[in-house]
């Protein structure tokens, strides 16, 4: 079974289409890298997969759920991890999970948010208001955040920005946990790094797409020099 199944998906904003005519299939438990320069439409792309955005033409599910005749189920089965870490910073990282939890209606919510606090890694900080995280430990809550209610889809767009080296460590460990049984779709702008950890790989370019297939299907070399030659073709 497709996790996300994209049919002639379009999003445009007056005249200029940010996505045009994007079609493709990602199966269950795959990690899709998306590519492209900027305005390439690759956040555009993933805010209307992710029912943030609503398309203006085509048709496209996420996890079974079509995302504009049922936007409220596709956000039941998805999380969302981006350089906005969506929390308030003047709630406990505890406050934050239970808010969110309780928002989806999570059973055992306490349980569930102690069970997380622990993976990121945060238990110790969990009374802790979140505006005086660091920026690791911010984006490592979030992540907390986006897995609570036990998503089938998360999408990930550009999570590593402004991480230093040794968080950015620590966030590959926490989203490597947790790829068994879930779909990934990243947004970067780091080819080799994006590369490195997908199954399948996207480029994009004025908003259609320019290549797409399993990373097992293709050479990293001649990857690089097609996505490097779509960074000249300007925005969408």
């Amino acid at each position: 079974m497709n996790a996300i199944e994209a049919k002639h998906l379009s999003k445009a904003f007056g005249t200029r289409k940010a996505v045009d005519d994007v079609t493709f299939a990602l199966p269950e438990g795959a990690f899709l890298s998306i590519f492209g320069p900027n305005g390439a439409g690759k956040t555009t792309l993933l805010r209307v997969l992710s029912t943030l955005d609503r398309p203006s033409g085509g048709e496209a599910f996420v996890s079974g759920a079509d995302i504009k005749e049922h936007p409220d189920t596709v956000r039941e089965r998805i999380g969302l991890i981006s350089h906005q870490p969506m929390l308030y910073p003047d709630l406990t990282a505890e406050e934050n999970l239970l808010l969110y939890a309780q928002l989806y209606g999570v059973e055992d919510a306490q349980g569930r948010v102690d069970q997380l606090l622990q993976a990121v890694g945060l238990a110790h900080r969990k009374l802790d208001l979140t505006r005086t995280f660091s920026r690791g430990m911010t984006q490592r809550l979030s992540i907390a955040r986006a897995l609570v209610h036990d998503p089938a889809v998360v999408f990930l767009d550009e999570p590593y920005s402004g991480l230093d080296p040794h968080a950015v460590d620590i966030f590959d460990e926490l989203i490597e946990a947790q790829r068994d049984e879930r779909t990934f779709v990243m947004v970067s702008h780091d080819l080799e790094k994006g590369f490195h950890t997908c199954t399948h790989a996207l480029v994009l370019a004025r908003g259609r797409i320019v290549a797409f297939a399993p990373k097992n299907e293709l050479d990293f070399d001649e990857f690089s020099q097609l996505y490097h030659e779509t960074v000249g073709m300007g925005v969408a």
